[in-house]
């Protein structure tokens, strides 16, 4: 079984991140991480991996698209214990949108199938911490023509078959798909491993490729910000933290004040 998992360089929630010039986020001059969400997604992987008859028969690609320092995030997703790592970076593919994004991720996985062969399942994260869009992996089933179960919050599978449980506000949905497929997981499948001293050795050893956007077939006019379907038009610096205001209820009015106060923030 050949697994792909898509994982996103993302920065640091906790660092100063700012925009370019063009209003694209920096993802260059500003401390990056394995997005937390795809954390996820290597952990379904690798349980899928070690729960399988033949472990030995299974391996798991770790796929980000990115600059050069996004080789992080692949290497954060060898250490938790994938077996190999594929990075796609080019100048031209800076400021693409999820349309843009999707045709290189498809693109990039076809190339590891054509190299690996068949690709059995793709899995992501149920977003990025960064964009938050939940639309890639929905993207990427259309552009292999693969289904998709996502948002998963519980998978398991037997052979070539899936199931999964997808939690709603209502009720939960028991999904099943046969392989190959893609899948999104969501933050409540169980806590992702942290990579050991033993596997951020191991992770050394492991082969990674990096592919140019002509290695995988993609023209450089199809991605990029100036195909973008969206736009940034404007970025503003977030204001300081301002004092509080403490609205006390000494004759019985604090409620309103209170409901005033919202209503002028617009929060209600």
């Amino acid at each position: 079984m050949n697994i792909v998992v898509c994982v996103k360089y993302v920065p640091d929630a906790t660092a100063d991140r700012r925009f370019e010039s063009d209003n694209t986020v920096d993802r260059v001059g500003v401390d990056g991480l394995l997005s937390e969400l795809d954390e996820y997604a290597v952990e379904q992987a690798l349980q899928l991996k070690e729960k399988a008859e033949d472990p030995s028969s299974v391996t798991v690609t770790a796929l980000c698209v990115g600059p050069e320092k996004a080789l992080d995030a692949v290497r954060k997703a060898l250490q938790m214990g994938a077996d190999e790592g594929v990075h796609v970076s080019d100048e031209a593919i800076a400021g693409s949108d999820y349309v843009a994004t999707s045709l290189v991720l498809a693109k990039a996985v076809e190339k590891v199938g054509a190299e690996k062969g068949q690709i059995d399942l793709v899995m992501c994260g149920m977003a990025s911490t960064d964009a938050s869009g939940s639309v890639v992996p929905a993207m990427l089933a259309e552009r292999l023509g693969l289904p998709q179960v996502t948002f998963a919050s519980v998978v398991e599978s037997q052979g070539d078959q899936v199931r999964i449980k997808r939690d709603g506000d209502t009720a939960t949905e028991v999904v099943g798909g046969t392989m190959p497929l893609v899948m999104s997981v969501t933050d409540q499948t169980g806590e992702a491993r942290y990579p050991s001293f033993k596997g951020i050795m191991a992770a050394k050893k492991k082969p990674l490729e990096t592919y140019a956007l002509s290695d995988i077939g993609v023209d450089a006019g199809d991605v990029g910000l100036s195909v973008a379907w969206s736009e940034v038009s404007e970025t503003n610096e977030r204001p300081p933290r301002t004092a509080g205001e403490i609205v006390k209820d000494e004759d019985g009015s604090g409620a309103e004040a209170l409901t005033g106060f919202l209503a002028s923030k617009k929060f209600i």
